[in-house]
């Protein structure tokens, strides 16, 4: 019933620094430049592949006077992105060392080896060793960068949500979307939207600190693509068990709905079909101008004169 992750969307506080980072040290593709469509005077800014495909993109919505985040419960924690093999994860160790990025180094992390590390604003990010694992035929790596391409940056994999009510989380994912309970250790259950697949897969920590204060460097939400399902649907469904959704959103893009799971988390689920980020954008263009979604065009003069010029940041 769900494909896998679509997107996760974050908080920064300086994108010139956070483009620098996503784009230089990881060697991302920024694929779009856009604006968070409930407050136009903001930045929503997409880095992924070479497309942009779902399940690749790490998006931010800029804050310049957010304050620090504190970190705790009820939150998404960590987002995991995969790289092709063992030997990948010494040389991001290598690289990271480069860019004085601290990490953990190598370790096991939801039965896979890792390599846990923290972005300039305190993400926790996490590359997770995929061993040479198929891909969605519809990723495509990023090349266009100085990483070497036996070790570029797969896609989005395992996302880590820490709740002070993991057996809530655990019923809703399996009960409502279907996702299957890979294994479960005490504090921590595992959960695949495609069983035995990295793609979807929520890591679930349960937790009795205090609730995370958001701020720079924390998430927003995750967005998980339906498999079949309607929008429509979905709503209907979460209505009925309690949930109170925005309805149905068209992002342009893709459409959607967003909700509260019963920790307080956020999720975004997208349609099965998306228009994607070439709807208005050449694949060579991607992530170079301000795109708007069409019924915001007419606002393009208004929406600029509130924004940082683009050259100031890339």
């Amino acid at each position: 019933m769900i494909r896998r992750h679509h997107h996760i969307s974050m908080f920064t506080k300086d994108l010139k620094e956070n483009n620098r980072f996503y784009t230089e040290v990881l060697g991302l593709r920024r694929v779009k430049i856009s604006v968070n469509q409930g407050d136009t005077g903001m930045y929503h800014v997409f880095y992924g592949d070479t497309t942009g495909a779902a399940g690749n993109d790490l998006t931010f919505f800029e804050i310049p006077n957010i304050g620090a985040a504190r970190r705790g419960t009820d939150a998404i924690s960590g987002i995991g992105l995969l790289v092709p093999s063992y030997d990948s994860l010494f040389y991001w160790q290598e690289r990271l060392d480069k860019y004085d990025v601290k990490n953990e180094g190598i370790a096991e992390y939801a039965g896979r080896d890792a390599l846990v590390f923290e972005d300039h604003e305190g993400l926790k990010l996490i590359l997770i060793n995929h061993a040479g694992g198929e891909i969605p035929d519809e990723w495509s790596p990023w090349s266009e960068n100085e990483i070497a391409k036996a070790h570029q940056i797969l896609g989005m994999g395992t996302v880590e949500i820490t709740v002070s009510n993991k057996g809530r989380l655990v019923s809703l994912l399996e009960d409502l979307f279907g996702y299957t309970l890979s294994f479960e250790d005490g504090e921590k259950a595992l959960m695949q939207a495609v069983e035995g697949e990295v793609f979807g897969e929520i890591l679930i920590q349960e937790s009795s600190e205090d609730k995370e204060r958001p701020g720079r460097g924390s998430v927003h939400h995750l967005a998980i693509q339906s498999a079949g399902r309607s929008l429509e649907e979905w709503d209907r469904l979460l209505k009925e068990k309690g949930y109170v959704t925005t309805g149905v959103k068209d992002r342009y893009y893709f459409d959607s709905l967003y909700f509260r799971e019963d920790n307080g988390v956020m999720i975004e689920i997208v349609g099965t079909e998306a228009r994607g980020f070439t709807a208005d954008a050449s694949v060579e263009e991607l992530g170079m101008r301000l795109d708007l979604p069409p019924f915001l065009e007419e606002e393009r003069d208004e929406i600029e004169s509130k924004l940082k010029p683009i050259e100031e940041w890339t």
